[in-house]
């Protein structure tokens, strides 16, 4: 994954919490870290409005590349890399900045389903929803 092909940055904050004995993020962290990135993703580009369907995580990846700590200045790239009818795909790159630079320490990637929690089962993905995610990204689709 390269940071040129993200059109999507934001900050994440580090919190206390977050860290675990040894004062580095826990690992299990990194997911709720795509979650807040993804989320303002959404809510940028697509505006998702609706309460009977939404979101659900069907696959999630995570490459571990560095630890991250307290004072860490943290920011996450995020891109849908695919889209399908009733799914797509986004990937992840968390990096911690240091100085002018930025070092890659995360990357990741979600299978994100659409999902009617009424039905109970995948619904395709608002048109509307899924071409301002095709136009952001510049995805052939």
């Amino acid at each position: 994954m390269n940071l040129k092909d993200f059109n999507y940055k934001t900050f994440i904050p580090v919190r206390f919490g977050d860290l675990n004995a040894f004062g580095v993020v826990n690992n299990d962290v990194f997911l709720t870290y795509f979650e807040i990135a993804h989320s303002g993703y959404w809510k940028h580009i697509t505006r998702w409005q609706s309460k009977s369907k939404g979101i659900i995580i069907g696959k999630a990846e995570l490459n571990y590349l560095k630890p991250v700590t307290f004072n860490d200045e943290l920011y996450a790239y995020v891109r849908t890399s695919r889209v399908g009818n009733c799914s797509f795909e986004v990937e992840y790159i968390l990096t911690i900045k240091k100085n002018a630079d930025e070092e890659i320490c995360t990357t990741g990637k979600t299978t994100c389903i659409f999902y009617d929690f009424e039905k109970g089962k995948p619904a395709h993905l608002p048109e509307l929803q899924r071409n301002k995610m095709i136009a952001f990204e510049a995805l052939a689709v």
